[in-house]
């Protein structure tokens, strides 16, 4: 069998015209792969999924969230020293807070820096997740899945750590545990999801 297209005219030329019109023909296309290998009802199977996403809302959601961590990393809990402040302690002066640095930077330094690597990586993690799904990468793909579960759970502890009145400690394990939850919604399968649920709260399939 011929493994090269064939070469023949469509039709014999004209008197005054000597023209001829090349046409190529080539064999039918055959096993051509079929999306997802099991037809329409694998296709449906990973609509019921995460995978089943638009792009275009992923792209519009990872805008938001980018938006969102950068405003809210702006905006310092407790405001910027107005003017030198000088810090006094059994008569003697032990500091001086210069206008313009964040108050909490100088009253609380660890929940700052928690406050500002919590911004700053929910910012990052949603621009991977915006320059993924522009390079297209698939939505099921565990870069767009993993960037969009750092970013909104990062956006959770941006805010709860500007809350003063809470305790640390407990906003990192709010936050590992909606990022857990946040990764058993989205990571797993439906049906994967339904059975952990189920084998939680021991329930049998028949309840």
């Amino acid at each position: 069998m011929d493994q090269y297209p064939s070469m023949y005219t469509s039709a014999p030329p004209t008197p005054g015209n000597m023209e001829t019109v090349l046409v190529t023909a080539y064999p039918p296309a055959q096993g051509l792969p079929v999306r997802g290998g099991g037809g329409a009802a694998a296709d449906d199977e990973d609509m019921r999924g995460w995978a089943g996403n638009d792009p275009s809302t992923l792209l519009l959601v990872a805008t938001l969230l980018t938006a969102l961590s950068y405003l809210l990393g702006l905006s310092m809990p407790g405001g910027y020293w107005l003017q030198n402040t000088p810090a006094w302690r059994d008569g003697k002066q032990v500091a001086l807070y210069h206008a313009g640095d964040p108050i909490m930077r100088d009253l609380h330094r660890p929940r700052y820096w928690v406050f500002r690597v919590a911004s700053w990586v929910g910012v990052a993690s949603s621009m991977v997740m915006t320059l993924s799904l522009l390079a297209r990468m698939p939505v099921g793909s565990r870069n767009v899945m993993w960037s969009f579960t750092v970013a909104f759970s990062s956006l959770v502890l941006t805010f709860i750590v500007s809350q003063s009145r809470t305790h640390l400690s407990l906003d990192i394990i709010i936050w590992v545990a909606v990022l857990v939850l946040i990764w058993f919604v989205i990571g797993l399968h439906p049906d994967r999801r339904a059975r952990v649920i189920r084998a939680i709260f021991c329930c049998n399939r028949d309840n």
